[in-house]
């Protein structure tokens, strides 16, 4: 099959089409509808009918051309960015600009043939739209709130700011309301926000970005790469006696899903026994406040993975402690 790498951005993306006849071509489109109509005529005009299509997953920009490129049923894939910075790392690639990133691309989906992308189902991409555009509406909330606490702000600022907030939360309450109807409209949804509430430290808001950043948590392979997914998983640099730092999270998941989870961890420390146990073992073995956290953090998801692959919802006494 034909290979045509995506380096993608706001506002356009560039292509770069590797045919199994040996031929080649760069482009560029517009990061819109009008582009990905362009893109489908331009690989017409070579001769081009299905690709396995590769881009990173960089914010939120690949996501309408990916499902674009599947329901045109072209092969997708989206790649964590660390994925093509080694490969290219591994050429020795010196030079970095929109059209050499999209022909790296393209040789690393080659050479590596990544899996396919499965787009969320629709009602999944509305729930994840919803939580995504929540979580920014509470950080901006904070953000403003903050801006109250700043000394000699002018009564007019001060006013402004506080009409700002009040209208702010009454967004947030209006979205979340939003997010539960859209819940409750589809009982597997609704079930699954059952089980997970029914963990201690895990509430709506929660349970909201986890259906919606990992829609699939029970069908992964493992309890391991559940946290990988997220980028939860200890990272190790060591080599002979030269080399030896402390392990650190690897970070290269999924951020919004470590965010959802950093103060329900704390809150899972005082209020669930199992987790609070954990956490004690691991400063008694005298571990940093941030690795007791991350390590929690870790629990409480894989603990969630668990309870949406068993369908049964938490039970203090089937809980190691």
């Amino acid at each position: 099959m034909d290979i045509l790498g995506i380096d993608i951005s706001k506002d356009d993306f560039h292509v770069a089409l590797l045919c199994e006849a040996g031929r080649s071509a760069k482009r560029s489109f517009p990061n819109a509808a009008k582009g990905f109509k362009q893109l489908e005529a331009w690989l017409k005009n070579r001769n081009v009918d299905l690709v396995h299509a590769c881009m990173e997953a960089t914010g939120p920009y690949w996501e309408a051309l990916a499902l674009h490129l599947h329901e045109g049923s072209h092969r997708v894939s989206v790649v964590n960015p660390s994925r093509t910075k080694a490969y290219g790392r591994s050429e020795l690639l010196r030079t970095k600009n929109d059209t050499v990133d999209a022909a790296l691309i393209a040789r690393f989906c080659r050479a590596q043939s990544p899996s396919e992308w499965v787009p969320p189902t629709p009602e999944m991409r509305i729930l994840q739209g919803l939580s995504r555009h929540l979580e920014h509406l509470k950080t901006t909330s904070a953000q403003e709130a903050a801006r109250l606490k700043l000394p000699g702000l002018p009564d007019a600022v001060r006013t402004s700011i506080e009409g700002v907030v009040a209208a702010l939360e009454a967004e947030i309450a209006h979205i979340e309301d939003e997010i539960r109807g859209h819940i409750n409209r589809h009982p597997d949804l609704r079930r699954k926000q059952e089980l997970l509430t029914s963990i201690p430290g895990i509430g709506d808001t929660t349970a909201f970005s986890i259906l919606a950043e990992a829609p699939d948590l029970e069908s992964f392979a493992s309890a391991k790469a559940v946290a990988a997914y997220a980028g939860l998983s200890p990272a190790e640099r060591q080599s002979g006696t030269s080399l030896r730092s402390r392990s650190h999270l690897c970070k290269t998941g999924n951020a919004r899903l470590r965010k959802a989870l950093f103060y329900p961890a704390m809150t899972a420390m005082r209020c669930n026994p199992a987790l609070h146990a954990f956490a004690e073992r691991l400063r008694a073995k005298g571990k940093a406040k941030m690795v007791v956290l991350a390590a929690v953090m870790r629990k409480l998801l894989v603990l969630a993975y668990g309870i949406l692959k068993s369908r049964q919802a938490f039970d203090f006494t089937r809980q190691p402690t």
